[in-house]
């Protein structure tokens, strides 16, 4: 394909995807009125994000098969349907579950977006623009999470819960018409077999981690709700890596391990991205609960970070072309481990324009890391493992998602429920979860090495 078409393409899918990863965050500060309006708990709650996310990495490997077996064009139009769908159930659903259920199908659609782009950018971009390139994909995986709360902050000021399903569908009837106008047709000559075993394996074996951790803070950990569910979890999904392993057309390529900077720069983009998640529940929590102001003030707290994520993200991938990623890597943890420990230690009882100004530290240092990790796992890698690769990071990363978000959760809920107080120990103590996830990235990001001496 010619660069003009490629680029066409990227902004049409780029913008859709936008608006398929910010719903992963836009409920999220819409949680507290959830809970109001359906009486339900935190650990039910929870769900509507969790729930998402889960969904969303069970279909990343999906697409590696779907991409080989389809036409791209046809396959992104189908994700956009699906996630337009699962948008208009939520839009007039009047039952907790079906709010739910209609998450996940968002999660479908959404889940299938994001490989598609990622694809796209890696196959086709010139080996010297690919960075540049994932930095303005970096606009729809980075920044949109982080500005997901400040936008639905700004909508439950004034609506209900429902707008945050209603003011999507615009974008997604655009996206699918401009799709079916600019996305050309890319030739495929596969027909792999999919692994249907193996989707049930790893979907039991993730449901039930994700379970366990979300059940730490109503239960004990070595009860059925807990300690079994983890159990179980853990041996189904060994029980898929093996099967996987031995498989002739897996769901999930694991060979990809085999190229060490892809294993070392996915392992630090999964304990950033926990950190990443999680904050932003954090502060909504910490914004609307304890310190009882709007949903409003909770968004605009997170808006400075959001908007310095947004502007930076091209920057970010034009630096991975000229700067050692291990570099850049240290560079964005020391600030993000600095903006973690004012969060901890000061940001509980400050103001909201205290909490965005930590806040901010925080993404700066998360934007100087998370485009050149992404393009350094997936650049390096070998033409023909490029799909299996993108599933593959990106199904660690919206686990990693999920289940950090479940665990500093937990562990909020666990600190309040034995320590006296108003609730702000249990936030420190998921700030310092955050940051003690934040230092192992630092002991992992010690085997980066220069992508400009580095071929696998």
């Amino acid at each position: 394909m010619t660069n003009k078409r490629i680029s066409r393409s990227l902004i049409v899918m780029v913008f859709g995807t936008f608006f398929g990863i910010l719903c992963s965050t836009l409920m999220n500060t819409g949680l507290p009125q959830l809970m109001t309006a359906f009486h339900v708990s935190e650990a039910q709650v929870q769900w509507v994000t969790n729930g998402y996310m889960l969904v969303n990495a069970l279909m990343i490997p999906v697409s590696a098969y779907l991409i080989k077996r389809f036409l791209f064009r046809n396959l992104y139009i189908w994700a956009t349907v699906i996630f337009l769908l699962g948008t208009l159930l939520g839009a007039f659903c009047h039952q907790f579950l079906l709010v739910i259920v209609a998450r996940m199908i968002q999660a479908i659609g959404a889940g299938m977006m994001m490989p598609l782009v990622n694809v796209l950018a890696i196959r086709y971009a010139r080996p010297e623009k690919k960075g540049a390139i994932m930095g303005i994909i970096g606009l729809a995986f980075n920044f949109s999470p982080i500005i997901g709360p400040t936008v639905s902050g700004i909508i439950l000021d004034y609506l209900s819960w429902r707008y945050l399903f209603i003011v999507i569908l615009p974008f997604i009837l655009v996206t699918l018409v401009a799709s079916l106008v600019v996305l050309p047709k890319i030739p495929h000559n596969e027909s792999p077999r999919f692994d249907t075993r193996g989707l049930l394996l790893i979907s039991v074996g993730l449901w039930s981690i994700l379970m366990g951790l979300s059940n730490i803070s109503t239960a004990a950990f070595l009860s059925w709700r807990v300690g079994g569910l983890l159990l179980i979890g853990v041996l189904v999904t060994a029980v898929f890596i093996r099967y996987q392993l031995i498989h002739p057309e897996p769901l999930i390529n694991l060979h990809v391990f085999n190229h060490r900077q892809f294993v070392v720069a996915t392992a630090v983009n999964m304990l950033i991205v926990a950190t990443m998640y999680g904050n932003t529940i954090l502060l909504p929590l910490l914004i609307q609960t304890l310190q009882h102001r709007s949903a409003l003030v909770s968004g605009l707290v997170i808006l400075p970070g959001a908007l310095l994520t947004g502007t930076l993200s091209r920057l970010s991938g034009r630096l991975y072309d000229k700067i050692s990623v291990k570099r850049l890597v240290f560079l964005g943890l020391a600030i993000d481990c600095t903006g973690t420990l004012l969060q901890a230690f000061i940001g509980t009882s400050s103001s909201p324009v205290v909490l965005a100004l930590f806040q901010a530290v925080r993404q700066l240092g998360l934007v100087t890391m998370l485009i050149p990790l992404q393009t350094h796992a997936l650049g390096l890698l070998p033409y023909d493992m490029v799909p299996d690769g993108v599933a593959t990071f990106n199904t660690i990363r919206q686990v990693a998602a999920s289940f950090g978000t479940a665990i500093i959760i937990a562990v909020v809920a666990l600190v309040n429920a034995h320590v006296a107080g108003d609730g702000h120990l249990g936030i420190e103590a998921g700030f310092l979860v955050c940051l003690s996830l934040l230092l192992a990235a630092v002991l992992v990001a010690r085997r980066l090495q220069s992508q400009f001496k580095t071929t696998h």
